[in-house]
């Protein structure tokens, strides 16, 4: 009986050890420039893939609206 047990709690313990890695596989190169790496139909309207000056624009843009003052209109 005792041979039983421990084979069913070495299988457990083998089992937990080969958990598969639990990473993104985006196929996206980290080496680019993030001005230059969006080619896909989620970007934003007026924004020139490869142009950093248009890149840093819409960031600024973003961030404004992140501002509640500026979003809402408010003075201070």
């Amino acid at each position: 009986m005792k041979p039983i047990a421990i084979a069913i709690a070495l299988a457990a313990v083998l089992t937990a050890c080969s958990e598969r890695p639990q990473s993104i596989q985006s196929g996206r190169s980290s080496d680019v420039p993030a001005w230059q790496g969006a080619q896909d139909p989620f970007v934003v309207p007026g924004w020139k893939p490869g142009d950093k000056a248009s890149w840093e624009a819409e960031l600024q843009k973003r961030a404004q609206n992140q501002n509640e003052y500026v979003r809402i209109g408010a003075q201070r």
